[in-house]
């Protein structure tokens, strides 16, 4: 469907979620079908939650947030934990608002619509233990740590995704994978909701992506960095936000600033692939709106 019929199919009253890869102006849809429905914008994203990136993250702009309700953007301190299971808590409380909930953290609406596993806490000296292995080892090395079934079913390039299976199998000694055979129903089955994927394909979604990083750039993206930078640790998940490693990278003098920016570009164009590839395996009764359209 295009943009236009997806705004046509929503109905006041009626839960709708946004799916989309990054830059695919699926916050623009989501302001657009809110606006019929009346319902507030809800963040489905795991790093516009947190308060230190806006413009990195592309979150909605201070202007947005001021002309309709947004809810779960920005409202997450930079060194909290923050998983799936404390996004699903979050958002409880507001599906009775019959809300537009919009991101391109796949795991956040797949959990709300297929339910999550009740995983136990996972201890701070054990997160501590996995910074430091993923610091010092690096992502195989966690990756190669947990068993087999878990590391079947997730993106072993995703560094947040292998760090919080490792932490798990190391502080319950079972696999994610076993924890999650055992998930309970979910919030929001997908029969409540209009449920929405934006189809982006590379050819489309290449230049966008640029051109949004540029803007980025204009809009502040390294005074963004330049403040986080003296704290900045890329193994918190706070500070994974796609960019501020490049940019840092800038900063700190080690390689000029059009590299930093195609390298940044290069990474979120390698995110937008692992983000079409979840919804093409997890999402596939979703009603496709075509990004050619929009």
């Amino acid at each position: 469907m295009t943009p236009d019929e997806a705004v046509a199919a929503a109905t006041p009253g009626r839960t709708v979620l946004i799916a989309g890869p990054t830059a695919s102006g699926k916050s623009a849809l989501a302001l657009r079908i809110a606006a019929r429905t009346g319902g507030p914008v809800v963040n489905a994203d795991a790093l516009q939650v947190y308060g230190h990136w806006r413009v990195l993250t592309a979150r909605p702009s201070a202007a947005d947030e001021a002309a309709w309700p947004h809810r779960l953007y920005g409202h997450v301190g930079r060194e909290a934990p923050y998983s799936a299971g404390h996004w699903l808590r979050d958002v409880a409380p507001l599906l009775d608002a019959a809300p537009v909930i919009v991101g391109g953290t796949g795991l956040y609406l797949t959990a709300l619509t297929e339910g999550l596993a009740h995983v136990p806490e996972v201890p701070g000296e054990v997160r501590a233990r996995g910074d430091a292995l993923l610091r010092d080892e690096g992502l195989g090395a966690m990756a190669a740590a947990l068993d087999a079934e878990t590391a079947a079913g997730i993106d072993l390039d995703n560094p947040a995704r292998v760090q919080r299976a490792w932490e798990v199998l190391q502080a319950t000694g079972r696999g994610l994978a076993r924890w999650q055979a055992e998930t309970g129903p979910p919030l929001l089955p997908p029969t409540a909701a209009l449920c929405l994927v934006i189809a982006a394909p590379a050819e489309d979604l290449t230049p966008r992506i640029a051109a949004r990083f540029d803007a980025m750039l204009a809009a502040g993206a390294l005074d963004e960095v330049r403040a986080a930078l003296p704290d900045l640790d890329p193994a918190r998940p706070g500070d994974r936000a796609i960019g501020a490693a490049e940019l840092a990278a800038y900063l700190r003098g080690e390689v000029p600033l059009d590299v930093a920016r195609d390298r940044a570009v290069i990474a979120t164009r390698q995110y937008a692939k692992r983000q079409r590839s979840w919804f093409r395996s997890r999402m596939k009764d979703w009603q496709k709106v075509d990004l050619s359209n929009s």
